[in-house]
């Protein structure tokens, strides 16, 4: 059976996302502001979720109809087959979100639609009671412009949680949006790339499984591993040909600094579950003697907002790493930041700019070649 999917990504990094999905054989990959639209069987479901780098989640679209009424709402929602969908015991939590739109209370809204699903079920599957005691199916909904779309979510976490990052440093850099970024610095399988604020190291890990070919998934469990429609074979399938494409004859090296040693003790724990430990190494260091190897790609996030708190320590941070790349030129510089002034303080203009969102803080990608 083909499917539909909408897979969310951040502002700025649907072309990124929307490669991952043809690379594994889905159809019609259709790129829209913060989501890529595809389609294909329950095989790419799996692939899906466990090589896509840069979506958040993998939703399955049930449902996209003309909604501007409560009534229309409970048609829509209920004239799907949930029956085939969700056992008679499925725990099935409903959220979503409503703009520009005549439903616009979303606690209203996720009233109609579980009541919907709920009569659906009960006539579905001839009983008048739904425990909500056996497996966890989540229902989505969103109301765009009087247009609702339902889905099922199958990720479950967002695909962001790898499974290597059991703790972070503060206001780290979400793993997707990393991934975005490795990809638009073109990581190979033999770079080298170098952060001097690696903080727990997203951005040298996420370079490092790009470079190696390791599925971003392999390490976690996706939601729809237990939707009774899904066969547990297509998981498996997917996981092998993950498993099977790891390549690690490439000479890829990640090195990364920061001045706080616990920064830098949770980057290495982080790589080492990563399965990248033997390719990326983290050391205690400042900026100042920040001295990259001509060959190397600088991707870095400098601390800023959040992280700093001083608008001047983080200039005096751009301007010491100016000073440092200008004395050790690198094949490439990638820094994103919600700095303004970052090239002011860098004391260049970047060769091409990028806007991406780090979360809700509109950032640039500044991009040196």
């Amino acid at each position: 059976m083909i499917y539909e999917f909408v897979a969310p990504c951040y502002f700025g990094t649907e072309r990124s996302a929307a490669f991952d999905f043809k690379r594994i054989g889905a159809q019609e990959v259709t790129v829209t502001d913060g989501r890529v639209s595809f389609k294909g069987d329950e095989r790419v479901l799996a692939a899906a979720n466990i090589e896509s780098r840069c979506a958040e989640r993998i939703l399955l679209l049930l449902r996209r109809a003309r909604t501007a009424s409560f009534d229309e709402l409970f048609d829509s929602v209920f004239s799907v087959p949930w029956e085939s969908l969700l056992p008679a015991n499925a725990e099935f939590p409903v959220k979503g979100a409503s703009l520009s739109s005549k439903l616009s209370s979303v606690p209203a809204c996720q009233s109609i639609v579980k009541k919907a699903v709920v009569e659906r079920l009960k006539k579905g599957h001839h009983v008048n009671v739904l425990p909500e005691d056996g497996e966890l199916y989540k229902i989505r909904f969103s109301i765009r412009k009087d247009v609702m779309e339902l889905f099922l979510d199958t990720s479950g976490d967002g695909l962001h949680k790898r499974g290597y990052r059991a703790r972070s440093t503060l206001a780290p850099i979400k793993e997707t949006l990393a991934s975005a970024i490795v990809d638009l610095a073109r990581v190979r399988a033999d770079s080298l790339v170098q952060d001097p604020f690696c903080g727990s190291g997203t951005l040298i890990i996420e370079a490092a499984q790009k470079a190696l070919r390791i599925a971003p998934g392999l390490r976690r469990k996706f939601l729809a591993e237990h939707y009774a429609f899904i066969s547990p074979k297509a998981w498996q399938e997917a996981r092998e040909r993950a498993l099977s494409e790891i390549d690690r004859t490439g000479s890829f090296e990640g090195i990364g600094f920061d001045l706080d040693p616990h920064a830098v003790e949770l980057a290495n724990r982080n790589a080492a579950l990563a399965g990248v430990g033997d390719r990326c190494k983290f050391f205690t260091a400042d900026v100042a003697n920040f001295t990259p190897a001509s060959r190397s790609l600088v991707i870095t996030n400098p601390p800023y907002g959040e992280r700093l708190g001083d608008l001047e320590q983080a200039g005096q941070l751009e301007r010491t790493l100016a000073a440092r790349l200008q004395e050790n030129p690198v094949a490439g510089t990638y820094v994103i930041t919600a700095d303004a002034d970052f090239e002011h303080n860098f004391g260049k203009k970047a060769s091409r700019r990028r806007k991406l969102y780090n979360g809700m803080i509109p950032c640039q990608l500044y991009m040196y070649f």
